[in-house]
């Protein structure tokens, strides 16, 4: 089976992210989408398995095989939660529904060392930029790990992700566009950190995510795939 046939033929959900997921779109912004579809059993049973991941067919589109997906969300991967928390969902069947129906187990109190992780290396990033230009050389990425700490500091506060920034909008995006010092975007980042961290010793997230419930689901969408 051609890759692009298991996003067009088995996609179980489908939704749009980033700038449009967050609240961030301007006039020039791409449509993101992301799926999740579900390879057919019969396609694990021989030599060559199936893709995790496919792109296409449209531009802009990524999707993954389940499995996969639930790996790097019980990882909490942001890229993939986000995904189950998005705004905009353009598609979801009964097995996409029923993992919706679970985006809870997939979070924990990991979400504070994955999360703030990726934003502790865009840091390093955007540091070395300063040093060597004086500035950052490009702003999106600052403003997009801005976003990440606020979204991953209020889960682990509140125990939702949101993934709309709401009022923030047009301070992001005056970070976005440069007008922002970048001293003063360095102490927001340090500040979001500071309170992520204060976030996950209180969070009532747990320590880790249900990952039976997670595999009972997979297992049954497996065995029902393969009748």
């Amino acid at each position: 089976m051609p890759p692009v046939a298991l996003v067009t033929e088995h996609t179980v959900y489908a939704c749009v992210m980033g700038s449009r997921a967050f609240g961030l779109a301007t006039e020039g912004s791409d449509t993101d989408r992301r799926g999740v579809y579900v390879a057919p059993t019969p396609l694990f049973w021989g030599f060559e398995k199936p893709p995790l991941h496919v792109e296409g067919p449209a531009e802009e589109q990524f999707s993954w095989e389940l499995e996969r997906f639930c790996e790097l969300a019980l990882r909490g991967n942001p890229n993939i939660l986000e995904c189950l928390h998005s705004p905009l969902v353009e598609h979801a069947d009964a097995t996409g529904r029923e993992l919706l129906a679970l985006r809870e187990a997939f979070l924990s109190r990991r979400v504070h060392r994955t999360y703030a992780g990726y934003a502790a290396d865009q840091c390093k990033k955007f540091t070395a930029d300063v040093r060597a230009h004086g500035t950052p050389r490009r702003w999106k990425p600052v403003m997009h790990a801005l976003r990440l700490l606020i979204s991953g500091r209020d889960l682990l506060r509140t125990g939702s992700l949101v993934l709309d920034v709401g009022d923030l909008r047009e301070p992001l995006l005056a970070v976005r566009r440069g007008e922002v010092p970048w001293r003063e975007a360095e102490a927001w980042l340090n500040r979001l950190t500071e309170e992520a961290a204060e976030a996950a010793r209180t969070s009532p997230l747990p320590e880790e995510p249900d990952r039976a419930r997670v595999e009972d689901f997979l297992i049954r969408v497996r065995r029902a795939s393969a009748g």
